[in-house]
């Protein structure tokens, strides 16, 4: 198409990050703008070595690389790739939903339309223009998009449904009239305000009936799994010469016993085995038999074999194109090894191959791509809203607030060696055990008092918030040597520079917010930087520095930082944006493999792959909340060996959102040993929570005289 400039703005209202170059260059190899912002999603630099480019001047290129490096470009020192020629991006059904769904979610944003737990309320019987209409409205123009999305995940059998408000009134919406609604069982002409009662309601049907829907679809599901292994090809043909439509056996998965045929009792009889003449009714079932083989042998064995078929084609089709050589298999094949999986997979693979194409589509098996990490949307940031049908991966997606959460369950559930079903806790359970966490709290030890702690010298309030004592220092990973590299990723979204406010709760509902009497995080954090640092220079004299970097909505790198120049290069960080924690680990990573490239590969689409002899990075993650892609970074992590994350988490005093989020990061570092964190709340011991957190990134237990001579200031050249 020819791009007119109404089209190359519509490109980058899209794609924020495309100059107008970028924008002509896809719109003139597209029919249409979607086609082309597609495009783009699937391989930004699909243009970048055209003849056109080579003309340029040098103030463009260096325009074009800055613009690629916003959304990922690897140093120019990675390993050659020639050798294996162009790779020609792979696609499916559930990827070009999510490209579709991708781009929707970003025009979502620009126009202010958000999903969230309760959704204004307003009905009645007349044409309305008032805002809760006119965003009813623009849900329905998003239908399109949800619709294709849903047939590209749904299992078979699946119905899809959405809950907008034309939806009539014989929907498919099981949520519609089995969950009550926040504000009560009326309506009326003003936007009233959600009932804490209802709201409880509300919440508690959702959860039963998620698990109801949940245990539904897997059941349904895993009967319509083959019940034989549709890779043993000898023994194919005989498999399905004695399956019948309603006998063939189904299986259900047993952790430990593996395949267990369900129904396989003395009363199921198999259209194999006729009925033994002790029966009276043996003659009577005998001709029914008779018939049935009849049927079976003339229309099952054609129409199930040409079912097998498509269904292996397909897997093996997908397989293919999603890893076509044999360095793409080893990384994946490391990658489930890592993350204890790969005998769920074979396991899906012959015993269940219906859900194991559906999540291998869905990319479950093999690592993140590293371009998603500044992606405003991608498959692992959609929203999933069960009420509303937008829908997850899994038969029992019911639940997860989107579909990274989704997929980090589902491996922590299927890792080898995890013991039962690691549930993720509903609303009201992660509130009664933040709230439970905060009753826990007590005074700090006197000996961690200083009079330079932020909270005195702004004066605040008077003594320490109650603190909640962190687990036993327990050494998972080595102790830190001297290779070891330290950096440090520090949250600088807009709440780091708020007046702390905790919520108001009437039982779930949130009323209202209150002042709380403590330093804005960001000021905590810089103390404990500045704490950290030193205590890491008397430690491993290195008095140069560390390196930090800074994210929000995009990442920065501020640059090495000591006791000397903190000040200065805190003057460099800006304070704004959301939190997006995958912007800046992608920055941290790029930064620690330019050091260390000698020692490790780069993939085209899942990046740097460290080598044995690449030393660890021990990073400082400092959070004044949580990240949202939280779920996603934890992913990520879960793959890696050459990695430990300690995690600082600020609250505000008597927070039970800091509380849940707290019970999150246990829960994680239980499970991945990789990564620790600390947590503190109100007017903060920072003494108390440097000592804590140099136990665990060092990896051993640091004593009080250890840490008293540590931090003492460093001895800095003049």
């Amino acid at each position: 198409m020819l791009p007119s400039k109404a089209d190359v703005d519509d490109f980058i209202a899209v794609v924020p990050y495309a100059n107008e170059k970028t924008a002509s260059m896809f719109l003139e190899g597209a029919n249409n703008i979607d086609e082309a912002i597609g495009q783009y999603f699937e391989n930004p630099d699909r243009y970048s070595y055209t003849k056109e480019d080579t003309k340029d001047s040098k103030e463009d290129t260096k325009d074009s690389k800055a613009t690629k490096l916003q959304v990922y470009s690897p140093p120019p020192y990675a390993p050659p790739t020639t050798s294996r020629g162009p790779h020609r991006p792979h696609t499916n059904a559930v990827i070009e939903a999510g490209h579709r769904r991708a781009r929707d979610e970003n025009l979502q944003r620009a126009h202010g339309v958000y999903n969230s737990d309760i959704e204004p309320e307003h009905e009645t019987e007349y044409y309305c223009s008032c805002d809760i209409h006119q965003y009813k409205r623009r849900k329905i123009g998003r239908l399109r998009v949800q619709e294709a999305w849903s047939k590209a995940v749904m299992y078979p059998g699946e119905k899809f449904y959405h809950d907008c408000y034309q939806n009539t009134l014989f929907g498919n919406n099981p949520y519609r009239y089995r969950v009550v609604s926040p504000y009560g069982n009326y309506s009326s002409w003003y936007n009233q305000r959600p009932s804490p009662r209802y709201y409880t309601m509300a919440v508690q049907q959702t959860i039963q009936l998620n698990a109801a829907l949940n245990a539904e679809a897997q059941a349904a599901i895993d009967a319509k799994e083959p019940a034989f292994d549709i890779w043993a090809v000898d023994e194919l043909g005989t498999s399905i010469s004695n399956m019948s439509f309603s006998d063939s056996p189904s299986y259900q998965v047993d952790d430990k016993k593996g395949p267990v045929e369900k129904g396989s009792t003395s009363k199921r009889h198999s259209i194999a085995g006729p009925p033994t003449a002790n029966n009276p009714e043996s003659s009577k079932l005998s001709r029914f038999a008779s018939l049935k083989r009849a049927v079976v042998s003339k229309v099952t064995p054609k129409s199930a074999a040409d079912r097998t078929h498509e269904l292996r084609s397909a897997i093996l089709d997908e397989e293919n194109g999603r890893w076509p050589d044999q360095e793409w298999r080893q990384i994946v094949e490391a990658y489930q090894e890592k993350l204890g999986i790969s005998k769920k997979v074979a396991y899906l693979r012959h015993r269940q191959p219906i859900q194991y194409l559906h999540l291998l589509r869905a990319g479950y098996f093999e690592p993140i791509p590293v371009a998603w990490a500044n992606l405003n949307s991608n498959p692992l940031k959609f929203s999933i809203e069960a009420a509303a049908g937008w829908r997850g991966i899994t038969p029992a997606w019911r639940g997860y607030e989107d579909t990274a959460e989704e997929r980090l369950y589902w491996i922590l559930n299927h890792r080898e060696g995890s013991v039962g079903m690691r549930m993720k806790p509903d609303i009201i359970s992660e509130m009664n055990m933040a709230r439970a966490r905060m009753a826990t709290a007590v005074e700090p030890a006197p000996a961690y008092y200083a009079l330079d702690d932020t909270c005195h010298l702004q004066h605040t309030s008077d003594g320490y918030s109650k603190q909640v004592m962190p687990p036993p220092f327990r050494a998972y990973d080595r102790p830190e040597v001297s290779t070891d590299d330290t950096m440090i990723l520090l949250d600088v979204s807009g709440s780091m520079d708020f007046d702390p406010v905790r919520p108001n709760y009437n039982q779930y509902l949130i009323t209202d917010y209150s002042r709380s009497t403590q330093p804005k995080n960001k000021h905590v954090a810089k103390a404990i930087i500045r704490r950290f640092t030193d205590a890491m220079s008397n430690h491993d004299h290195n008095f140069q520095g560390y390196q930090l970097t800074t994210f929000s909505s995009e990442a920065n790198y501020i640059g090495v930082i000591n006791h000397a120049n903190l000040n200065s290069m805190w003057s460099n960080i800006r304070i704004g944006g959301g939190t997006r924690v995958m912007t800046g680990w992608q920055k941290v990573k790029d930064l620690h493999f330019q050091k260390h490239s000698e020692s490790a590969t780069h993939h085209p689409v899942y990046g740097w792959q460290a080598g044995p002899k690449t030393p660890m990075l021990r990073l400082l993650l400092l959070l004044d909340g949580e990240a949202t892609d939280m779920d996603e970074f934890e992913l990520d992590l879960l793959g890696l060996s050459w990695v430990h994350v300690t995690i600082f988490l600020i609250g505000v005093d008597g927070c039970p959102h800091h509380h849940r989020h707290a019970n999150e990061l246990q829960r994680i570092s239980e499970v991945n040993h990789h990564v620790s964190f600390v947590d503190a709340q109100g007017n903060t011991p920072e003494r108390f929570v440097t000592h804590e957190l140099l136990k665990r990134h060092l990896g051993y237990d640091v004593s009080m005289a250890e840490f008293e001579e540590l931090e003492q200031l460093p001895a800095y050249a003049p």
